[in-house]
């Protein structure tokens, strides 16, 4: 029997011998990078256990208290109770009381969980809550059939829903309802919906403006009735945080504290041996395995929301350079480079995000200049920061140090903005030189006067969540901007 056929019957399936090697290289390489995943998992998940009720070592012996910070919420309060939502939603319901609105009718998904506290999204499938000025603690919805059982498991009087995006007239398969062809124009059934419920010649508050199409649909569906823009009055509420909104801030935050503590100290032990994108791996991991190490759930919705720890926009070198890049980072972390560690945490819908510089010795001349016009611009954005001070001479001052230190060519945007809450980044008012808002109590903004030199191959843009207090403004997380917490030796 030639030789050939011979390890052919040796082969699994009668596969050629080269073909039985390729195939047992791929599974054991399948394997082991298997058996890499789940360890480094298993890793982060025990460092994050260790991390949650042990003493500051390594990195967090550098973090910085400060006397000023809000009281964190504390563990087990994990997302705001139904009690906070439903009070704000009456503080809206009298607002547009007052406007003289018999009705709210919320779309934007922002404002959905904001006054509803049913964390979701509604992509292209539309979904509405309707809120009587005159029921107190009522939400009447109108969903897809998706979402059905997550509404009614919550906050809901009523659900009205269709089936699905593009829904077909009578098309309920889910009711044994099959139908196809007749697509529903879905703003022209919620109108319908309201008319049902006697809102046919009433004002109804919406949160927003409505279009030229979608005015001539509510002139046909509803031409008695009145419809009013009620998107500032929502937008106002969101922008000054109350104290259960700021003490779950704070404790996001404190979580914040231990992640980036990590992050500086996984990079002092690999050193040249990693790369950015593993750096980022990393810490998302640890990080959301440091939270659910407090977190109560049960697998079941409405708990363990509005939570996530992002690490993709950690980057080294050259890519530092450019604010909003486009490039995927992947690149091996070196001596003498910026590395620039970009995380956004989220914990019950509230956090925010915060970012550290890193410089791997040596320097050079001009990323010191950089780093310390940075760390000036950062401490003066927290002096001024008061109550009454207006946003844009904030943002003024903060571009005129800049360019005094001749840093003009290195200044792509403002020096923050407002953050948000549920997956809301930015959000008004912006300390920009176009916004004339005056600060008030409550108002939180990042703090990001970044420089970009891509000549030099350059970034440095730290940020973190600032808080506005009667006296004064601190920021909510307790990595310091120093040169001993930036520039590494590894």
């Amino acid at each position: 029997m030639p030789e050939e056929i011979e390890n052919d019957r040796h082969s699994p399936a009668g596969k050629s011998p080269s073909a039985f090697l390729t195939m047992t290289s791929r599974r054991n390489f399948v394997r082991s990078m298997g058996a890499s995943i789940a360890a480094a998992s298993v890793a982060a998940e025990s460092l994050a256990a260790q991390s949650a009720g042990s003493q500051r070592s390594g990195s967090e012996r550098l973090l910085v208290d400060n006397p000023f910070h809000p009281t964190p919420a504390p563990v087990g309060v994990d997302r705001l109770p139904l009690a906070w939502y439903q009070q704000r939603s009456r503080i809206l319901r009298t607002q547009a009381r007052d406007r003289g609105a018999d009705a709210v009718l919320l779309q934007s998904d922002t404002n959905l969980v904001y006054f509803t506290g049913c964390f979701r999204s509604s992509g292209e499938r539309t979904t509405w809550a309707l809120l009587p000025v005159d029921e107190t603690d009522t939400v009447y919805w109108f969903s897809p059939a998706i979402d059905r059982d997550l509404i009614t498991s919550w906050w809901s009087t009523e659900n009205d829903y269709y089936f699905c995006y593009p829904h077909a007239e009578g098309g309920f398969p889910n009711r044994g309802q099959l139908a196809r062809g007749t697509r529903v124009d879905l703003w022209e059934w919620v109108l319908g919906k309201l008319a049902a419920k006697g809102l046919g010649d009433r004002t109804i508050a919406l949160d927003r403006e409505l279009g030229p199409s979608a005015q001539r649909t509510w002139n046909r569906m509803l031409p008695s009735a009145r419809a009013i823009d009620i998107s500032s009055e929502c937008l106002a509420l969101q922008v000054i945080k109350t104290p259960e909104e700021i003490a779950l801030t704070q404790r996001a935050y404190r979580y914040f504290d231990r992640i980036h503590a990590f992050a500086r100290d996984y990079i002092l032990e690999h050193g040249t041996t990693t790369t950015d994108y593993q750096i980022g791996q990393a810490l998302a991991s640890f990080g959301i395995n440091l939270m659910m190490h407090d977190v109560k759930r049960d697998g079941r919705p409405h708990s363990a929301v509005g939570m996530d720890v992002t690490g993709n926009y950690v980057r080294t070198g050259v890519a530092t350079a450019y604010p909003h890049p486009n490039q995927f980072f992947h690149a091996q972390v070196q001596r003498g480079q910026p590395l620039y560690v970009n995380c956004d945490i989220l914990l019950g819908g509230y956090g925010g995000e915060g970012y550290r510089n890193y410089i791997l010795l040596p320097s050079t001349q001009q990323h010191d200049r950089m780093w310390q016009v940075v760390a000036d611009t950062v401490q003066m954005i927290v002096e001024e920061a008061r109550l009454g001070a207006v946003c844009s001479e904030i943002a003024y001052k903060v571009h005129a140090h800049q360019v005094k230190e001749g840093m003009q060519e290195f200044i792509y945007h403002r020096p923050g903005h407002g953050q948000g809450q549920n997956f809301v980044g930015h959000q008004p008012p912006f300390l920009a030189l176009g916004d004339d808002t005056a600060i008030a109590e409550g108002m939180t903004f990042s703090v990001e006067p970044g420089l970009y030199d891509a000549r030099s191959g350059i970034g440095i843009n730290p940020s973190d969540r600032l808080l506005v207090l009667e006296d004064r403004a601190v920021l909510m997380s307790r990595i310091p901007f120093t040169r001993e917490w930036s520039y590494l030796n590894v």
